[in-house]
């Protein structure tokens, strides 16, 4: 085993100087070299981007995996360098537990149906999940870990480094005024008229052994000032660098949003699909069943559109707009004659009342089903009233020439 005596017993003293100057530091008791204002502002700056990326990181992870055991497992096996076992989404164990049902329910039954389509749809989102997850973290996690794990570890190594050369700068300045010190007061005790000649010479002696030690000094802290200048402009270049650590988190940032929208875009056209093939589907001994009308009534309660988004505004909207005189209906299935009902609601027929008309804002886009319906673009303005015996969750709707049914949830009635 090589032993070094000298090494260590070196290392050591320089480790006893630094604890001892950091001590007296804290105490008021030494004096400390302190650093220009742009390079202490170099230093916050790169403190704040180490420690919001930190925040910003292990927030995005709980996105993307709320299961906090979920996280933990990924984590061992990222430290363990072994590659992570494929996850079954929740969308995709959804879509398997409604297709078991379906198939022993009866596939061919309306239930069974619709637990297919249903959990096909669920499945579609569960993939579109997990393409967005593996999207965000190739574009936006790996980028952020990887300067959290290479670039500040090489930043924080350089500041220590740095800590480390300016606490012997400060310890040498402080032995070198100590020598200047003795120095002085060693040159001032020889006295000429001094009788005792021996006294003299002792004390000439010490005075000169003193200038030596100034000399020393001064040479050490030469070398130290060295060390640590060129050890400020390493790490200066390296704090530098963060300007371009946030140019490339910017770009990460935006490949993250629009991993994002895609994947929200995904599910709500998924969702859309869904909706129509549902009221489209859905058959009318089914509705019947649960005490309502389908859409293809007159009359009805319930319409077999597609449902409004948890964000859109109620149905029941539709009941601020002025009553209009109703005439009596008979609910009747489209197909068997009954002229007064086909007369209400078919909107190319029909003409506004006098009075109950107001403008709504189109909330979102909308596609016609068919020839009766008014397709909508978001933001836009249209004249919107209500028929006597239509489907509350329902409004004819006018926009220039063009008329056709449109449903109120889609819509927000201005006064």
């Amino acid at each position: 085993m090589d032993f070094n005596v000298k090494k260590l017993a070196s290392d050591a003293g320089v480790f006893f100087s630094r604890a001892m100057q950091f001590t007296e530091e804290k105490l008021g008791q030494a004096e400390k070299t302190e650093l220009d204002a742009h390079f202490e502002n170099l230093l916050a700056r790169a403190d704040s981007t180490k420690n919001w990326t930190e925040k910003i990181l292990r927030q995005t992870e709980v996105l993307l995996q709320p299961n906090p055991s979920a996280r933990v497992e990924e984590f061992l096996y990222e430290k363990l360098d072994r590659k992570v076992p494929s996850r079954v989404t929740n969308g995709e164990l959804l879509a398997q537990y409604m297709t078991e049902a379906a198939n022993d329910f009866g596939p061919g039954t309306p239930y069974g149906k619709t637990l297919i389509k249903v959990g096909e749809t669920q499945r579609r989102l569960g993939a579109a999940e997990r393409d967005f997850i593996h999207s965000a973290s190739i574009n936006f996690l790996t980028p952020l870990r990887n300067f959290l794990e290479g670039d500040w570890r090489t930043i924080s190594k350089e500041r220590r480094i740095l800590q480390n050369r300016r606490l012997d700068l400060d310890a040498c300045k402080a032995r070198l005024k100590k020598a200047k010190a003795a120095e002085a007061k060693a040159a001032a005790v020889p006295d000429f008229q001094e009788t005792r000649p021996r006294n003299y010479v002792l004390s000439a002696s010490a005075s000169a052994l003193w200038s030596d030690e100034v000399e020393k000094a001064e040479h050490e802290l030469r070398l130290t000032q060295t060390e640590f200048d060129r050890q400020a402009e390493v790490t200066r270049l390296l704090l530098e660098g963060i300007s371009s650590t946030h140019v490339n988190h910017l770009r990460c940032l935006h490949e993250f949003v629009e991993s994002q929208t895609n994947y929200y875009a995904q599910c709500y056209q998924y969702m859309l699909d869904l909706q129509k093939q549902l009221g489209r589907a859905l058959p009318s001994s089914a509705l019947l069943s649960c005490g309502r009308f389908s859409g293809t009534f007159v009359g009805n309660a319930e319409s077999t559109s597609p449902p409004p988004a948890a964000t859109s505004p109620p149905a029941v909207a539709a009941a601020t707009l002025p009553a209009v005189p109703t005439i009596p209906v008979v609910p009747t299935i489209v197909g068997v004659p009954n002229t007064v009902a086909e007369s209400v609601l078919n909107p190319n027929e029909v003409k506004p009342p006098a009075s109950g008309t107001r403008k709504a804002r189109v909330l979102y886009d909308y596609e016609a089903a068919d020839s009766t319906e008014l397709a909508l673009l978001a933001d836009e303005m249209i004249t919107v009233y209500s028929l006597p015996g239509m489907d509350p969750d329902w409004l004819i709707g006018e926009r220039g020439n063009q008329k056709g049914k449109v449903p109120v949830t889609y819509l927000e009635l201005l006064s």
